[in-house]
């Protein structure tokens, strides 16, 4: 490295990514569960090798350009770090950038959200010969990443030089074009691999229990969320969702209806919240923040809902804790109302939230994964499924539910079924 600074790499990066490190193929493309390390071993990988290798430049594509900030942005300022070479680079955040001062290579930062200028990004030094696709699940469309592939990498390159697209993301759901592009192939051109948070030593003992329980009381989110296992869409309540980073600017607009949900949880169960944007006409649901923590006092869900400044919305929450309801109009809460119950209420809020798509943002990964293992009961002839949900992974479900009970029901039109939930060409 540059002033001759010797770092002992598997202190600062750790084990189960060999394969990863070691790969010149023209796609790295590495699905995993939260807390596997994909992101941070990427990281830490580019700002590396951007520094021994002095022609290369990188460019990092989200789905929504304004999203790098708090994401692959600081991840790779937290990489300079924890390498110890923060006097070596240089971060601008007008234009979103980062330099290798010794040589003035860059890392730029787009997003598909613009997806035609990509062709033109271009660099003063050396060759654009990286990509990384950051949480690339919330690409929807296959032909988006197609415009970008045929655009960077660019130009000629000259050994050791290597041109590679580095593709990293959570795998919500088997439909996914990115199962059948690149885990169903056997293209000698792709490393396809799958890591889980079993790989990172750099967690501790009450990381590690968090999963050990989910194992044990969710196994079909532990399978998705913890291994980095496809989830299947066999049985699931809910098959119109897909995770997209959307600007929350956008929800501001005429038109949408903000609805927000409270199901409360202690010692077993977390108390779930959830904020979402309703576009009726459109048959659009935006759900953009959540909360989802175990053992919290009235007073703290209180606090919570002041801090993220809902205190003076409407909020729907579990009818069955009147005590907790009143608690929290006590303490500031003023218009949060009991959710109804009924018979059928499990049914018809389940039946409302399907004449929708649902757009999760990223930043919602509980909801995610929610979304992900909520299914129907197994039991019917030959192995059907029932009407009924199963009554696990459901919490912010439960508080979806709640929320939409003062949004009316859509006139029931005939609905065609697309792949993916989308209609051709995506959603614009």
């Amino acid at each position: 490295m540059e002033g001759g600074k010797r770092v002992y790499l598997p202190a600062i990066v750790g084990g189960g990514y060999r394969r990863f490190w070691d790969c010149r193929l023209r796609y790295r493309v590495v699905k995993g569960g939260k807390a596997s390390k994909k992101s941070s071993t990427a990281a830490l990988w580019f700002i590396l090798h951007l520094m021994k290798y002095p022609a290369a430049n990188l460019l990092v594509v989200r789905n929504v350009y304004r999203t790098h900030v708090d994401s692959t942005f600081a991840q790779l300022r937290w990489a300079i770090r924890r390498l110890g070479v923060e006097h070596l680079w240089r971060s601008s955040r007008e234009p979103l950038e980062l330099c290798y001062t010794p040589t003035g290579q860059r890392i730029l930062f787009r997003g598909l959200d613009n997806v035609e200028k990509l062709a033109s990004t271009t660099v003063e030094q050396g060759v654009l010969c990286w990509v990384w696709i950051e949480e690339a699940y919330e690409i929807a469309r296959e032909a988006d990443f197609d415009k970008l592939d045929l655009s960077v990498p660019r130009g000629e390159v000259d050994p050791p030089l290597f041109k590679q697209t580095t593709i990293t993301f959570n795998p919500w759901n088997e439909n996914h074009w990115l199962k059948g592009r690149f885990f169903d192939r056997d293209d000698p051109q792709v490393l396809a691999m799958t890591t889980d948070y079993r790989c990172n030593e750099f967690l501790d003992e009450t990381d590690r229990r968090l999963y050990e329980r989910m194992r044990l009381e969710h196994p079909r989110q532990y399978a998705v969320a913890g291994l980095g296992e496809w989830g299947h869409s066999e049985g699931l309540v809910f098959e119109n969702w897909q995770v997209e980073a959307f600007s929350l600017g956008e929800l501001q607009q005429e038109g949408m209806r903000h609805v927000f949900g409270l199901d409360y949880g202690y010692t077993n169960d977390p108390t779930a919240f959830i904020a979402a944007a309703v576009a009726e006409k459109e048959r659009r649901l935006y759900i953009y923040d959540e909360h989802y923590e175990k053992r919290m006092s009235n007073e703290a869900i209180a606090a919570m809902i002041t801090r993220k400044g809902y205190q003076k919305e409407r909020i729907r929450a579990d009818s069955a804790e009147p005590k907790s309801n009143d608690d929290l109009r006590r303490l500031g809460i003023g218009r949060l109302q009991a959710a109804g119950k009924g018979r059928d209420s499990v049914s018809a809020g389940i039946s409302r939230l399907q004449e929708y798509h649902i757009l999760v943002h990223p930043r919602c990964v509980h909801t995610a994964a929610e979304l992900g293992a909520y299914t129907w009961q197994a039991g019917g002839r030959e192995g059907e499924f029932l009407n009924r949900p199963c009554d696990r992974d459901n919490h912010l479900m439960d508080a979806l539910r709640y929320a939409m009970e003062d949004v009316p029901r859509l006139p029931q039109t005939p609905q065609k079924v697309y792949r993916y939930g989308l209609p051709r060409g995506g959603w614009k």
